[in-house]
């Protein structure tokens, strides 16, 4: 009974130990996300490094018009970003670069946005705070060339940013959660009907992009869903993409259970883890 006992107590110090690791880490680092949003840019391999610590590097490799990288935790600090044509020689000089300061506890994309012949990195501040009950909070950007600039309202009509320019932001506005229609309008254009599924208590950015085919698609990558779980998935489904809807916690979410599992194990016995172009932030 005393050696059951001593087990228990060990598996839940094991339980202890994991969970304010999860919680602490976006508190003592920052999170870093790519996105190819250029929709006459080749595909590319993007490279981001500190400054500071060379050891600390992550690669992004192939990404394609659309994509939305995985968030990465990194140590704060400043990081170089550079992008090839995928395929390249590392050590190739990048067609594009930038620099980003990370702080801790905040969240960036690195989006090359606009044409290939103007293209730049933009720094996105990424508001990974949830929104109030029964809420959404959203950020929308025109990728799409299909519309110089861009009106999109709810499907009851609630405006969610007018005149958008092709390759910008909006910030962040908070909307009813739930599924609904955007109705996307390009400027001299017919409205085009987007349906999302804008999950209450999430956060959002919603991609609005060319589908090949002289129209536009949307996509909704999530930044951050209840309860404060920063997602690993980059992209999910909105119309168009490829859902992937993994959290930055599951690895702690496994191990959780299976420590659980092991200490009901135990009790059900007998007693016996690019230079040329310039980065506009």
């Amino acid at each position: 009974m005393i050696r059951l006992a001593f087990t228990v107590a060990l598996f839940c110090a094991a339980l202890c130990a994991l969970a304010p690791a999860a919680a602490a880490a976006p508190e003592d680092r920052g999170m870093l996300r790519l996105a190819h949003l250029s929709p006459d840019t080749p595909a590319g391999d993007v490279y981001v490094a500190s400054v500071s610590d060379p050891d600390v590097r992550r690669t992004f490799p192939g990404g394609t018009y659309g994509m939305v990288s995985e968030y990465q935790a990194v140590p704060p600090g400043t990081y170089t970003v550079s992008m090839l044509p995928a395929g390249s020689d590392p050590s190739s000089p990048p067609i594009l670069s930038a620099t980003v300061d990370i702080a801790p506890g905040t969240a960036h994309t690195v989006a090359g946005l606009g044409y290939f012949a103007d293209l730049g990195l933009e720094v996105l501040d990424d508001d990974l705070t949830l929104p109030s009950t029964g809420q959404s909070r959203v950020r929308v950007i025109n990728a799409a060339a299909n519309a110089p600039e861009l009106d999109v309202t709810l499907a009851d009509g609630t405006p969610v940013t007018t005149d958008l320019a092709f390759a910008t932001a909006t910030d962040y506005v908070d909307v009813s959660g739930g599924r609904t229609t955007l109705n996307a309008t390009p400027a001299g254009g017919e409205p085009m009907q987007l349906p999302v599924d804008l999950a209450a208590g999430s956060v959002y950015t919603i991609l609005v992009l060319d589908d090949g085919n002289g129209g536009m698609t949307v996509q909704t990558a999530l930044d951050a869903a209840s309860p404060g779980v920063v997602p690993v998935g980059g992209v999910e489904t909105g119309a168009g993409g490829t859902a992937d809807g993994g959290g930055a916690t599951t690895p702690v979410a496994v191990a959780l259970g299976m420590a659980a599992a092991a200490v009901l194990g135990l009790v059900a016995l007998p007693r016996r883890r690019s230079p040329r172009h310039a980065a506009r932030s």
